[in-house]
C-alpha cells in the first residue's frame, strides 16, 4: 500500500511540473491581452477609428519600440538621452525611480550584440584552485613584461550587474563553451537554470 500511495505522489508531482511552464506560458499571453493589447488598443480608439484585433495592440507596441530604439541609437537619440539622465538625476524621488529602470535597462543591454558588454563566458579559477568561477571576458589589458591578461567579471547572483574584476592570466580561464545568455541565466537562476556540460576544456 505504501509502495502505491509513493507511485501515485511521485506521478502527481510529475504531472505538476509538466503543467507549470504550460501555465506560466498561459499567465503570460493573459497577462500581455489584458494590460497590453487591450489597453493600447483602448488608448488608441480615442483618438483614432481602430478595429480590435487580437494581438494588433502588441504589434503596434512592438512597432513603436523598434522606431523610438532607432532614434536612440543615433546622436541626436543619444543627446536627448543624456539630457533626460541629467534632468531625472536632480529630481529625488524620480531619481530613485529612474536609476531603478535604468538599471534593469542597463542588465537587458549587457546581450546587446552591437555593445557586446560581454564578449565570451568563462570559468575562472578560485583563489584555493579547487573550484570555479562563472565569468565574462570584458577585454585584455598588458602586464609590466608585455604578456597579454585578460579582464574577467564575474557576477554575483542573482544580479549580473555587481561582482568583482578579476585580471588573471589566459591559463587561469576555462573556456566553458558557454553563450553569454546561457552564462547569464545560470547567475540569475542562482544556478537552477544551467548548461548541462561544459562544452569545451581548453
Amino acid at each position: 500500500m505504501k509502495k502505491f500511495f509513493v507511485h501515485i505522489w511521485i506521478y502527481i508531482l510529475r504531472g505538476l511540473l509538466a503543467v507549470i511552464p504550460l501555465f506560466l506560458c498561459w499567465t503570460a499571453i493573459w497577462l500581455l491581452r489584458k494590460f497590453i493589447d487591450q489597453q493600447v488598443l483602448k488608448f488608441l480608439a480615442q483618438y483614432v477609428d481602430i478595429r480590435q484585433i487580437p494581438g494588433l495592440g502588441i504589434l503596434l507596441l512592438l512597432v513603436s519600440l523598434y522606431l523610438i530604439g532607432l532614434v536612440f541609437s543615433n546622436v541626436l537619440g543619444r543627446q536627448i538621452f543624456k539630457f533626460i539622465d541629467n534632468v531625472a538625476e536632480r529630481i529625488p524621488i524620480i531619481k530613485f525611480i529612474y536609476s531603478v529602470g535604468k538599471q534593469i535597462s542597463d542588465t537587458l543591454s549587457i546581450t546587446d550584440p552591437q555593445k557586446q558588454a560581454f564578449q565570451k563566458a568563462v570559468l575562472v579559477n578560485t583563489f584555493n584552485g579547487n573550484g570555479w568561477m562563472v565569468g565574462f571576458v570584458t577585454g585584455n589589458i598588458k602586464d609590466q613584461n608585455g604578456e597579454d591578461l585578460l579582464r574577467v567579471f564575474v557576477p554575483s547572483s542573482p544580479h549580473p550587474l555587481t561582482g568583482i574584476i578579476f585580471i588573471v592570466k589566459p591559463s587561469q580561464v576555462l573556456d566553458c563553451g558557454w553563450t553569454v545568455e546561457e552564462a547569464l541565466k545560470m547567475v540569475v537562476s542562482i544556478g537552477i537554470v544551467s548548461p548541462v556540460e561544459i562544452k569545451k576544456t581548453s
